[in-house]
């Protein structure tokens, strides 16, 4: 891109390098990740089977481990082709012949309507310029009655603010990451907003918070979302 900055075009260059370290490297700040996987499968267990799921923004591939339900296909997919390549390497002796690694852009993704029964996007949507284009476009995907789960950090809520205070800034920092500048450029949508948005174009849908079982932004680091799309939603 023209005139991009330094600083991020070196970051993007290093994520799918950095992206574990910065996030799972710490004891406290790998409890906390993984309960935000945690909190997205809680609903689902061994009973439970999805035909086809597709997973967007997998990066390396950190929620598979958490998924708990049976599929028979299981379609991790992320628009930088380093990070998949890290995922694939993790993930390359479990589920024999059910997993596929392919590159996707978010918002617009290159398969039929109505392809998959589940679709995963676990700290992905904070990071997309138009959610709720996104959103039409993961319905599209999905069969009619097929589950959306969706899992999204409290920024700019108080416990999330003071959380990656604590842990993730320093790292990052530690590693040469200008850590507040990408935040910024990274965490485009606030949480209470994509909230709203989830709500408005789908219904019914369940809700999860983590740690606390209060639906409060301040109070907690994870909002869980799950919903069955039907053929007409996301349509406005």
């Amino acid at each position: 891109m023209v005139n991009e900055d330094k600083a991020w075009v070196e970051y993007r260059q290093r994520f799918a390098q950095v992206y574990d370290e910065s996030n799972y490297a710490s004891p406290l700040q790998s409890f906390v990740m993984r309960a935000s996987h945690k909190l997205t499968e809680k609903p689902f267990g061994p009973a439970d089977h999805f035909q086809k799921v597709v997973e967007i923004g997998a990066g390396t591939g950190e929620h598979l481990p958490f998924v708990r339900h049976g599929f028979d296909e299981y379609v991790l997919t992320d628009l930088d082709e380093k990070t998949l390549e890290v995922a694939q390497r993790k993930l390359g002796g479990v589920h024999l012949g059910k997993l596929r690694f392919e590159t996707q852009a978010a918002g617009g993704l290159d398969y039929p309507d109505h392809s998959f029964d589940r679709l995963v996007a676990t700290h992905v949507l904070e990071h997309i310029y138009q959610p709720h284009l996104a959103l039409k476009e993961w319905a599209r995907v999905l069969k009619p009655g097929g589950v959306l789960s969706i899992l999204i950090p409290t920024d700019p809520g108080m416990a999330w603010r003071l959380g990656r205070h604590i842990g993730p800034r320093r790292n990052a920092l530690a590693q040469g990451i200008a850590y507040d500048y990408v935040m910024a450029r990274e965490h485009v949508n606030s949480c209470n907003n994509l909230i709203a948005i989830l709500r408005h174009y789908f219904q019914p849908l369940e809700e999860a918070w983590w740690p606390l079982p209060l639906a409060s932004i301040d109070l907690n680091l994870f909002f869980a979302f799950h919903a069955r799309v039907k053929r007409q939603e996301g349509a406005g």
